[in-house]
């Protein structure tokens, strides 16, 4: 999106979602008007939004979930509650922004398929406060409602209908009290339902911005490396708003840093990473860590090389490197067959900002995004 006919962009709400009058690389705006502002301002709000599509009906029309919120979204973490609302975990991949859960309206009926599809159209919206004790990597914290009318969510303060609470959900976030995160990425809620999990991938501006304090689940100023963020929901009722929550692991470096950048104390120099970016869990509970960070390997950066994917045990805290990606790649997408002795990993981008790489066919050939599906020479269950 751009608007170079004005010469800048004094919307606040343009501001908050990153639009910026300049010709950036894609000049989307001489080839289609509706992406130039000028004249058509309300084209951004078409965009970041959750699409659901049904798998099982390929002739069905994908929809557009608005009840879930606009930000940019990463991915969504859907959980069936024990009362049987649809309970869905957001992260809004950007650095100082927020936490989110929507709970359906109504209930998943096991007995009638038909009445499930909707589930997600109708419901409410709500974002994370963490509170923690100065000094304290745990704490308890609270689900605040994004509904017009409450929590100062009122016409006096720009939102004068659900509508707008939904389509300016970060200013939304900020008016309630949300606590502003170190760009959440990917949220996973373990297997037996009972926690969640979501990577916190880095925020370069903590602790240089008034509205982005040090403490808590955020707990270092110019966060190069992340950390993982756990959350209970209240008597394991993931429709509670109330929680207890702890930090997982904080990545860092302990062998350049002797101080908390060196990470938590399940970091070493044998399964140090920084910017856990995708997570997700196979159905035996292990936790599955992808990163996309810094792969200088100097530095603040040293001995951590290319991106890679981690294996955790969520009891014990224990985490071991599983695969190390190719040159200036990410590692991100994960899943399993059914029996889980394939594993499906996403490869994208090796060779970025022209690194040398010839993955994934070798040779003289040119990097390309891949799917990689990774089996156990003796085929058994991977991660076990």
């Amino acid at each position: 999106m751009t608007d170079v006919k004005n010469g800048g962009i004094t919307d606040t709400h343009q501001k908050r979602y990153g639009l910026k009058a300049d010709k950036n690389k894609y000049q989307w705006h001489t080839f289609d008007q509706r992406f130039d502002l000028t004249k058509e301002p309300n084209e951004p709000h078409r965009h970041g939004w959750i699409v659901e599509i049904d798998p099982m009906d390929p002739t069905s029309t994908p929809k557009k979930r608005t009840a879930l919120g606009r930000f940019k979204h990463e991915n969504a973490a859907v959980t069936l509650a024990d009362n049987g609302h649809v309970v869905v975990y957001l992260g809004d991949d950007e650095r100082g922004e927020h936490i989110y859960k929507f709970v359906s309206k109504n209930r998943y009926n096991p007995e009638d398929n038909s009445s499930n599809t909707d589930l997600l159209e109708e419901g409410t919206l709500f974002v994370a406060r963490f509170d923690a004790a100065e000094g304290e990597l745990k704490g308890i914290g609270e689900w605040l409602e994004l509904k017009q009318g409450k929590n100062g969510l009122t016409a006096e303060n720009g939102f004068a209908s659900d509508a707008e609470v939904m389509i300016y959900a970060r200013e939304a976030a900020t008016i309630v009290g949300a606590t502003t995160m170190d760009r959440p990425e990917w949220v996973a809620v373990h297997p037996d339902n009972k926690a969640v999990f979501c990577a916190l991938t880095n925020n370069s501006n903590r602790g240089m911005k008034d509205n982005q304090p040090i403490k808590g689940p955020n707990p270092r100023s110019e966060n190069k490396y992340g950390q993982i963020v756990r959350w209970m929901p209240e008597n394991g009722d993931h429709t509670s708003t109330l929680f207890n929550w702890d930090l997982f692991l904080v990545a860092g470096n302990p062998t350049v840093h002797s101080d908390f950048y060196a990470g938590s104390a399940n970091i070493t120099d044998e399964n140090m990473f920084n910017s856990p970016d995708g997570l997700d869990f196979d159905p035996s509970g292990r936790m599955w860590i992808q990163t996309d960070g810094k792969y200088s390997n100097e530095g603040d950066f040293a001995g951590m090389g290319n991106n890679q994917m981690l294996c955790a045990d969520p009891d014990t805290g224990e985490v071991r490197r599983f695969a190390t990606g190719p040159i200036a790649c990410e590692i991100t997408g994960l899943t399993f067959s059914q029996d889980q002795r394939s594993m499906f990993v996403g490869v994208q981008h090796p060779g970025e900002k022209n690194e040398p790489s010839h993955f994934p066919a070798g040779g003289n050939s040119k990097p390309r995004s891949t799917i990689m599906v990774v089996q156990r020479e003796d085929g058994g269950i991977i991660g076990a």
